[in-house]
């Protein structure tokens, strides 16, 4: 989620779930390929040293953008915590109510890092996401999925996040998640339930413990602090996308010698070593101007991606393939320009509805969303629908009303359907509150449908959203 602040940490900044409701889920489904062959080609002897340095651009481009974010966000082994969004703020793209965020760039070089998700009730979802360097989610314990070391099943649950090549003891209590990097990203999720609930969650969000093995060895007990957000005046993306060819490949060089990729990357390494991009080389002696056309055709490419196995089902937009991506660079790059830290579709599936009409000319247009009866989306966790004006923002409304689903439950009607209004004016009684989601009076506006803990038939394409229809007026 794109801050339009020119201050402070942004959600987009180090979670991304707007951009990829905005532009991630628009990828439509249609031919891309997973090798690396499309930069446009040049004539003279820099044709070869252009073709394969826009390559080299897409498969760095994740994990150069993964520094810059981190640079841009909270210092090293230490936990952000954040607030919800509030009513009426536009300093957040695609916002969401659903749950509260800590997170942490961890560096494992010295030793491992241990992160402990609090003891919390059996119903309130929790998601400890864990990212290498590459932007690949590696690991997801959660309350649906705790992963812990056998024996180990009563929460709080603890994980020693351990780098490449570190062995060791670990306390009994620990469950070791290697990470193939040195460098990590590592969110924390909760379930939040609402305004009354932000006091209980906040509490909880306090007990999220992120410290060095040797501190937890020393007391494990100790209380994590609260970390400090730096000042931000460009953004990340508008950072990386702004170097010139040889700004972003000795950037590029230097964090692959800090985190290789793995051996499956081995044939496309062979490639760029051949015009001599390798990890820790100085590029400084390639053809600027080589260079510099290799980063605008591989920008292009990033930006124009489609995703061939995004799908629409009755207008709504999913991405099924998203989050851990091997070796397809073009997927993983676009991915981390529009969603940085994608989860698992296992984890949390986001929908998107976009360019929907609220009506113009002072005529309001509702809508309505019908699910049939045993047709609510199949989830283990919850799932809600938020509605955003044109530019992806809460709609402003006197009840603080901006999803519906979660924080108040949905009610079935008589035949056990349940139907949701889309309207700006309030429907009245014959409406449960459960049931209304205000949309703009007038304009477009987009809804996003935030699936947690989905269920096979979402994945599967078996259970597919309902289509949003027009009220009968």
């Amino acid at each position: 989620m794109e801050s339009k602040g020119s201050h402070g940490v942004s959600r987009r900044t180090v979670l991304g779930g707007g951009a990829v409701l905005m532009a991630g889920l628009g990828m439509a489904a249609c031919g891309a390929s997973k090798n690396l062959s499309g930069a446009a080609q040049g004539t003279a002897e820099g044709a070869d040293t252009r073709s394969i340095a826009a390559d080299a651009y897409l498969y760095g481009y994740p994990l150069v953008m993964f520094d810059a974010t981190r640079l841009a966000s909270s210092p090293t082994n230490q936990l952000l915590r954040l607030g919800p969004p509030t009513n009426g703020s536009r300093s957040i793209v695609a916002p969401q109510n659903d749950t509260l965020f800590a997170f942490g760039w961890l560096d494992l070089r010295p030793e491992p890092m241990v992160i402990q998700a609090p003891s919390v009730d059996g119903n309130r979802y929790w998601l400890i996401q864990m990212l290498d360097a590459w932007t690949n989610t590696v690991h997801d314990p959660s309350s649906v999925r705790p992963q812990t070391a056998a024996g180990r099943t009563a929460p709080p649950f603890g994980y020693a996040l351990t780098g490449p090549g570190w062995s060791g003891p670990l306390p009994n209590e620990l469950t070791r998640l290697a990470m193939p990097t040195g460098t990590v990203f590592a969110a924390y999720r909760l379930q939040f339930d609402g305004a009354a609930d932000l006091d209980n969650a906040q509490a909880l969000m306090a007990q999220v413990k992120l410290m060095p093995l040797s501190a937890w060895t020393a007391d494990p007990n100790a209380p994590t602090p609260n970390a400090q957000a730096p000042g931000q005046s460009v953004s990340p993306l508008q950072q990386v996308n702004a170097m010139d060819g040889r700004t972003f490949f000795n950037r590029m060089t230097a964090l692959m010698a800090a985190n290789p990729g793995p051996a499956a990357d081995a044939n496309a390494l062979k490639r760029f070593a051949s015009i001599g991009i390798t990890a820790d080389a100085v590029v400084d002696n390639l053809d600027a101007g080589a260079l510099n056309a290799a980063v605008q055709d591989s920008q292009n490419r990033i930006a124009n991606y489609t995703n061939p196995q995004a799908r629409i089902e009755n207008g709504w937009v999913l991405a099924p393939n998203i989050g851990a991506y091997g070796t397809d660079y073009p997927l993983r790059a676009n991915t981390a320009r529009v969603l940085f830290g994608a989860n698992l579709p296992q984890d949390a599936t986001y929908l998107l509805l976009d360019n929907l009409d609220a009506g113009a000319d002072g005529t309001p247009r509702p809508h309505r969303i019908r699910f049939d009866p045993g047709q609510l989306p199949p989830v283990e966790a919850f799932w809600s629908i938020t509605a955003y004006d044109a530019d992806h923002f809460y709609i402003p409304n006197p009840y603080n009303l901006h999803a519906v689903g979660h924080q108040v439950p949905v009610v079935p009607g008589p035949d056990g359907a349940v139907e949701i209004a889309l309207q700006n004016a309030e429907p009245g009684q014959e409406v449960p509150t459960g049931n209304w989601l205000p949309i703009p009076a007038a304009g477009k506006f987009s809804l996003a449908l935030r699936l947690y803990a989905p269920r096979d038939a979402v994945r599967e394409g078996t259970w597919k959203p309902p289509a949003v229809t027009p009220a009968a007026t």
